[in-house]
Formats: C-alpha cells, sequence, structure tokens
C-alpha cells in the first residue's frame, strides 16, 4: 500500500440493499448491533431480560438480539424508547490497527501487541553488475573458446536501523520506537504490513 497512488471517485455513489424491517408486524423484533460481538449482544439481551423480565429478548448470533415486543404499533414504540433508554457496556472491540492508504493516517487501537519480531528500517539498495569473460581451453585439450558470464552482487544499506521488540509490547513502545527512526507514515504501513503478514502483529489489520 501507498498513499501516493491512492485515490477517490468524485461524485461517487454507494448501492446498498435496503434492509427488511418487521417493526410494523406482529411478533418479535430483531436489533442489529453496528459492530458485531458474542459478548455484547449477550449483555444487551440480558440487561432487556433485566428490565422487562426473562424470556423477552434472546441472543440469536454475534449480530442479532430477538425480543418480544408488544403487538399494537403504539405500544411498540413505547417498548422500543425505554429498549433505546437501557445502559448496556459493550465488550472491549478487538485489536484492530486501520490504514488510510490515500491520506497516510494509521490509528492503532489500545489492545495492539507484538510478538517477538525483528524489523530492519532503513533504504536498501542492490546493485546487480555482469561482466563477460572469455575462458580459454587447454591447448592440449579438445575444448572449446568460451564466453563465460561473471556476476557480482553488492548489497548496501543507508542509515538501516534494526528494531527489536520483545513478546507483548504494548502500543506505545512501538509507536515511540518507530518515530524515534524517523519512520514516515507510509513507511510505517509497510511495516506494519510486514508484521502482519511474519504473524508478529496481534491485531486485526484494515485498509481503507
Amino acid at each position: 500500500v501507498n498513499f501516493l497512488t491512492a485515490g477517490m471517485i468524485a461524485n461517487g455513489a454507494t448501492v446498498e440493499r435496503a434492509v427488511a424491517s418487521n417493526f410494523d408486524q406482529t411478533g418479535p423484533i430483531s436489533l442489529s448491533l453496528n459492530t458485531p460481538s458474542f459478548g455484547t449482544a449477550s449483555r444487551v439481551a440480558d440487561r432487556i431480560n433485566q428490565q422487562f423480565g426473562a424470556g423477552t429478548a434472546t441472543a440469536l448470533n454475534a449480530g442479532v438480539i430477538q425480543v418480544q415486543a408488544p403487538l399494537t404499533a403504539g405500544a411498540r414504540t413505547a417498548f422500543l424508547g425505554q429498549v433505546e433508554a437501557l445502559d448496556v457496556t459493550p465488550e472491549s472491540p478487538p485489536a484492530k490497527v486501520v490504514i488510510d492508504a490515500r491520506s497516510g493516517t494509521v490509528v492503532l487501537g489500545q489492545n495492539v501487541t507484538l510478538g517477538a519480531c525483528a524489523v530492519a528500517h532503513g533504504n536498501l539498495s542492490v546493485t546487480i553488475s555482469t561482466q563477460y569473460e572469455v575462458s580459454q581451453p587447454n591447448p592440449l585439450g579438445a575444448g572449446q573458446t568460451a564466453v563465460v558470464p561473471k556476476t557480482d552482487v553488492k548489497a548496501k544499506s543507508d542509515k538501516a536501523n534494526l528494531l527489536m521488540f520483545n513478546p507483548g509490547v504494548t502500543l506505545e513502545a512501538v509507536v515511540r520506537a518507530l518515530n524515534a527512526v524517523g519512520a514516515a507514515p507510509n513507511d510505517l504501513i509497510a511495516i506494519l504490513q510486514a508484521m502482519k503478514a511474519a504473524g508478529a502483529l496481534h491485531a486485526q489489520l484494515d485498509v481503507i
């Protein structure tokens, strides 16, 4: 990912499918969580049952809670108003790193940790040159003159820094170390993606 090559569509549009609503129908109502979580869904169902009685709400999965609501429209509206007013503490969000490839913005959550890894940061220059030499056969042998390529490989690293991280290192330590070596936003994006590919980044990596 390189934010210099990212872009946006002016006056673009998003095509979405309409979500079917059962509010005007009799029977249970399904509540959908914006961020699916089994823990949060269970807490919402427990809080509703605590307020309105056992069996009122059931967590069907991580994103949907089924609620037994009154049958008449007015009563259903008042009931859902009371449900909305209930206080529920959501489950702690999973560790996540969000990268905006267009602007170079990187946002890291507080639960992001790293496993043991080493990161090389710097400009690595690799030069490969090939020279051709003539190989002369032994005068007493039956060989033939041949052109043999001789390859010379040179590697040069300018201001390379090797960062060592211990298992379970915190977000603060990672950011401080990357800032110390002067990592630019695009460098940070590449480093985080490499860490994720190596299995050292214990977080979900989203590129938007």
